[in-house]
């Protein structure tokens, strides 16, 4: 089965930097693909691709976003916007300033449903008050009526969780979700996002420097360096059998749960001069 999304050597570059240098990816429907790699790797900037939020002095040089055989890139700002939100959403990274802070949180759900399923004020009343209802937020009238700042961390982050799956989306992008959560509101919120994956057959794309999260989350992996896939497998074969390695050196520098008298070992530097001396080579090769 083709993959509902798929990236083909996709190279960006800002400011004559080269970002992504590459990259392959494919996210199949009804699954979760990790795409993993340390801060500034480029993983994020994939996801912003996917939903053409780069940088407005990007330039990408060559490859293909496909999503369902439409090509993301070409396609119309209107055809586009139609897709975003209907078809595919976004579950940002930091909850404290992702929400409008002026604007209570009725309008700011409703306002989704209203524009892309054209429900009238009661039905979005309705669904909107069910969505909250699904991402276990109690007492789901009164939080319609506050402001984001009336909100935990982790209840904005359960709204920002049902306006994403408002529409029923055949692929969310979730870019380092429960990063600004505390560990114990992080799990709640993980589980919380798998139940409705697995209850909806959503696909979802999850950006994150977490293996940990990976592991238990996701039934595919990409493990990303420099603007580029490394390795990529299920989830289970890149844990059980890591073939790149970088990938090998990531896993000995995560902390393991069942292994807690364990020394962590850093990436050695030896080894990431010789990842970004190939992403130099790249580089050179193509211009």
């Amino acid at each position: 089965m083709s993959p509902l999304l798929e990236l083909r050597d996709l190279r960006l570059a800002i400011g004559g930097q080269v970002i992504l240098r590459g990259v392959h990816l494919d996210v199949h429907a009804g699954q979760v693909a990790g795409l993993v790699g340390e801060s500034g790797a480029g993983k994020s900037m994939v996801g912003r691709v996917i939903l053409r939020l780069q940088p407005e002095d990007a330039h990408i040089d060559r490859g293909e976003v496909s999503f369902e055989g439409r090509d993301l890139l070409w396609m119309s700002e209107r055809e586009h916007g139609t897709l975003l939100g209907r078809e595919i959403a976004l579950i940002p990274q930091n909850p404290m300033t992702a929400l409008n802070p002026v604007a209570r949180i009725e309008p700011q759900m409703t306002d989704v449903l209203r524009m892309h399923l054209g429900m009238d004020r009661d039905a979005a009343l309705a669904r909107a008050l069910e969505l909250l209802h699904d991402v276990q937020i109690r007492e789901p009238e009164q939080v319609l009526r506050r402001y984001p700042h009336e909100l935990s961390g982790g209840m904005r982050q359960r709204v920002l969780i049902a306006i994403a799956f408002a529409c029923r989306p055949k692929l969310i992008i979730a870019d380092e979700p429960t990063t600004a959560l505390d560990v114990t509101v992080q799990k709640q919120v993980l589980r919380l996002l798998k139940r409705l994956q697995e209850v909806h057959g959503t696909a979802i794309l999850f950006i994150t420097h977490d293996l940990g999260v990976v592991a238990k989350l996701c039934d595919t992996v990409s493990v990303i360096h420099a603007g580029r896939i490394v390795e990529s497998g299920t989830t289970a074969q890149v844990f059980r059998a890591p073939g790149h390695p970088y990938t090998r050196a990531l896993l000995a520098a995560t902390p393991r749960y069942d292994r807690p008298g364990d020394a962590l070992q850093p990436i050695p530097g030896a080894l990431t001069e010789q990842l970004w001396g190939e992403a130099r080579a790249l580089d050179a090769g193509a211009r």
